[in-house]
């Protein structure tokens, strides 16, 4: 068979390749009061009510929170040195992370009472579950999805936009058959497929960040929640005194 000439090869690369995902802004919807001291690492919205994750030494903990008012309706620490990473409801328990402790723990959705821990390599960033995996991220371009009877780790799934690894994937969100990933000091959200691991569009929260002023180089974006019965897609950032509810993604 002749060779096709260069010009010809990388037409046909180009034309294999898929089109760069789209960027949307954020559309706000409302705002609600945000605990300006919640270094927030994780965030879900389960029965009425948000449910977060505070980080760093001595400022970490797990919390309900009121939406409307932002008041912090129960909450338990966790000691310094440990620094708290993300959470996730699965059942009747809250399920949680640490950064670089490899271990987590089980608490009880009741009342916030301890029930058991469990360990994993690597770091611990965030959490969510698509109905049959719990999904986890540690930082780098991998998503672990972990079997929510015994948390060990079933596969991974790396992400990727425009043919290369996205790392630094943060805090998680499932949304209407997508996984929802802030990236770690960006004011990107990406939404990624979770058969390929493929970004398949982008949520731009410039104009959230530029509204809060956030003056440190740490309080970026970080903190995803969805209310499914009430189609409520909500938003924040690292220690920002704002919730926002924003409009969700359209596939």
């Amino acid at each position: 068979m002749r060779a096709l000439p260069i010009l010809a090869l990388a037409l046909l690369a180009g034309a294999a390749a898929p089109p760069p995902a789209p960027v949307a802004p954020a559309q706000v919807v409302a705002t609600f009061p945000h605990d300006p001291r919640a270094f927030t690492e994780g965030l879900l919205y389960h029965d009425g009510s948000l449910y977060e994750s505070t980080g760093e030494p001595g400022r970490s903990s797990i919390r309900q929170v009121e939406l409307a008012t932002g008041r912090v309706l129960r909450s338990v620490a966790i000691a310094a040195p440990t620094f708290g990473e993300g959470i996730v409801i699965w059942g009747r328990q809250i399920v949680s992370l640490t950064w670089q402790g490899g271990i987590g723990w089980r608490w009880r959705l009741a009342d916030f009472m301890k029930q058991g821990e469990f360990h994993y390599p690597g770091e611990g960033w965030a959490l969510t579950h698509d109905g049959r995996s719990i999904v986890m991220s540690d930082g780098t371009a991998q998503l672990r999805f972990l079997d929510p009877a015994t948390l060990r780790e079933r596969r991974r799934l790396t992400v990727t936009a425009d043919g290369r690894p996205v790392d630094q994937l943060n805090e998680l969100e499932y949304v209407d058959g997508e996984i929802l990933a802030n990236i770690w000091r960006t004011n990107r959200i990406a939404r990624i497929d979770p058969a390929s691991g493929r970004v398949v569009g982008w949520i731009d929260v410039s104009a959230l960040t530029a509204q809060v002023r956030a003056t440190d180089q740490d309080d970026v974006p970080n903190g995803i929640a969805w209310d499914a019965r009430g189609r409520r897609l909500f938003v924040t950032g690292k220690d920002w005194p704002v919730l926002f509810q924003i409009r969700p993604p359209k596939g």
